[in-house]
């Protein structure tokens, strides 16, 4: 018993002091190695790019696996285990495949290429038949529409013409009556003074 806590003891020990993290020498330590710790960090980093760029690659390549699973982290010394537990993911990537394998692979049904034959050799058929029904009721309109626009158009000239003959009408009479009203004046005009002078005299 006695053992097995001091052997708990270190292994919790061990597991406080392990630091995942590098750390760079202190400045006080020998810098001769300074070439070398340069020369692994730069392997390092590749080799860690180059893990990222297959990451990446394989997510690319299988873009349904994550969508709808569940993960499980199960943590044993310093690796890192994940377990992916399916829950409906598996269900719709299926049926997404079996989508996507229905537009690539079409099954031509010969009685559906039939109907859709027939349904297309209508189609001129309904046109026509629309344009008769339409046509004469379009035509109708465009020419009662046009027949407005002239009777709007003749209606306003007219109106324009009548305004001017009665104006020229009037300037005519107005002449004409002042004319005669002159002729008038000059023919009672004599016998007027004629008639004063008498009386005068």
């Amino acid at each position: 018993s006695n053992g097995e806590s001091e052997e708990e003891e270190t292994r919790e020990q061990e597991e406080e002091s392990f630091d995942p993290i590098p750390r760079t020498p202190e400045d006080g330590e020998d810098d001769s190695n300074g070439e070398e710790d340069q020369g692994l960090r730069i392997s390092e980093e590749e080799r860690m790019h180059e893990e990222e760029e297959a990451d990446e690659l394989y997510r690319d390549v299988d873009i349904n696996q994550g969508r709808g699973l569940q993960v499980s982290l199960d943590i044993e010394d310093s690796h890192v285990t994940l377990t992916p537990t399916h829950s409906d993911g598996q269900q719709e990537s299926s049926l997404i495949s079996s989508f996507v394998t229905s537009l690539l692979n079409p099954i031509i049904d010969p009685d559906r290429v039939k109907s859709l034959e027939v349904n297309f050799s209508n189609i001129p058929g309904i046109v026509h038949q629309y344009m008769h029904q339409q046509m004469p009721e379009a035509v109708r309109e465009a020419v009662q529409i046009q027949t407005d626009q002239l009777q709007d158009s003749i209606q306003r000239e007219n109106d324009e013409f009548l305004r001017t003959i009665d104006d020229n009408m009037k300037k005519i009479i107005k002449e004409q009556v002042k004319n005669q009203v002159k002729a008038q004046v000059t023919r009672i005009l004599p016998r007027i003074e004629e008639s004063v002078n008498a009386q005068l005299g």
